[in-house]
């Protein structure tokens, strides 16, 4: 009887030896796909664990799910450094081409517009598309115009047929934002002047 127990564990202990031996030269003969960089392997999963300094991507294919260790993480996910393993996360957002983090994006995909971390098929009010950089940027809000300038040519309101007077509009501090885009704060426009100065007038006072 104990004859047959040993016999039993004896063939159960080399099944496994053969196993690993198995699975190990499947690793080094590469026959196990997406196991670069990887510290634990599955032949069905790909990697478990990775590398210091990789991050391991893991993604569904219905619904067996993959998993391979990358240097950087791929568009539409951020890494997530950890004290056992380093991550790709997934942005949140499915128009986001990278983020910061799960809920802040850094740049959009195609035919999205980037404001203050979100993406959007056209830009917020008070924001202005920049498709150059593909993002909205603020337009401050100026307060109102001031009255017309008196008409003057090169410093003179006299003595000249045509001049130009001016008239301009202030933005306060708390609506113009760094960066921020302004609409016209100075505006010019022609005026006639008085032919002949009163009293031999030359220049303004």
């Amino acid at each position: 009887m104990r004859w047959g127990i040993f016999m039993l564990l004896l063939f159960v202990s080399s099944m496994e030896m053969l196993t690993q031996n198995r699975w190990k030269k499947q690793a080094s003969a590469g026959l196990l796909e997406n196991c670069t960089g990887c510290v634990l392997c599955s032949e069905d999963n790909g990697c478990i664990t990775c590398h210091h300094r990789l991050f391991l991507l893991i993604w569904r294919d219905g619904i067996r799910q993959y998993g391979m260790c990358v240097h950087t993480c791929p568009p539409g996910y951020f890494g997530v450094r950890g004290l056992e393993v380093n991550r790709c996360t997934k942005c949140r957002s499915p128009s986001c081409e990278s983020c910061f983090s799960r809920d802040f994006c850094m740049k959009c995909k195609d035919k999205f517009y980037l404001h203050k971390g979100q993406c959007f098929r056209q830009c917020p009010p008070s924001t202005a598309a920049q498709p150059g950089t593909r993002e909205c940027q603020e337009m401050c809000e100026p307060g109102p115009w001031s009255e017309w300038s008196a008409c003057t040519h090169e410093g003179r309101t006299c003595g000249c047929k045509w001049g130009l007077e001016t008239r301009v509009r202030e933005v306060s501090g708390a609506t113009r934002e760094d960066g921020a885009t302004c609409p016209a704060l100075l505006e010019t426009r022609k005026c006639r002047m008085r032919k002949h100065c009163p009293g031999g007038e030359h220049r303004a006072q």
